[in-house]
């Protein structure tokens, strides 16, 4: 199997995934900002593959449901430094990589929000979360140092 791909199996078996997806939160967001950061990112994870999205869910009386993540998705925190070094390692190792700085929590709409990405060199980033997708192995060393979000 590729490594960028999700494994499947029947319903039935156990699901092994060969990826795993993380997000990385800077540990002095606000609740609101930890919730909405966490959510942009992941919009970008979502739509960084066709596969990663499962099938739409119905319940027994025939309403329909979006789509969700076919694979779970652990949150953590870490310390601005170890963010900054996580978000450097994931692009380095050419990661499917999203990232949320400081800056967005004041745009308005998103060209402002690249526009604000665009204005500031990478190393100066004001980074406060980062979702990635990768190997399993390679995700958790890119993330060591945080630690799961409580």
């Amino acid at each position: 199997m590729h490594e960028n791909t999700i494994a499947t199996a029947a319903p039935t078996s156990e699901i092994r995934f060969d990826t795993k997806v993380a997000v990385v939160l800077r540990e002095d967001l606000l609740p609101w900002q930890e919730l909405n950061v966490t959510a942009f990112l992941m919009s970008g994870i979502a739509t960084s593959e066709s596969n990663l999205v499962g099938e739409n869910y119905r319940d027994a009386d025939g309403n329909d449901y979006l789509p969700m993540l076919r694979q779970p998705v652990l949150v953590m925190t870490a310390d601005a430094e170890v963010l900054a070094k996580a978000r450097t390692k994931a692009l380095s190792r050419g990661m499917a990589l999203a990232v949320y700085t400081e800056e967005l929590f004041s745009t308005g709409h998103d060209a402002a929000n690249r526009e604000a990405v665009a204005a500031v060199a990478a190393e100066d980033l004001n980074v406060v979360g980062i979702a990635l997708r990768g190997p399993k192995n390679a995700v958790d060393r890119v993330v060591k140092g945080a630690r799961m979000h409580g």
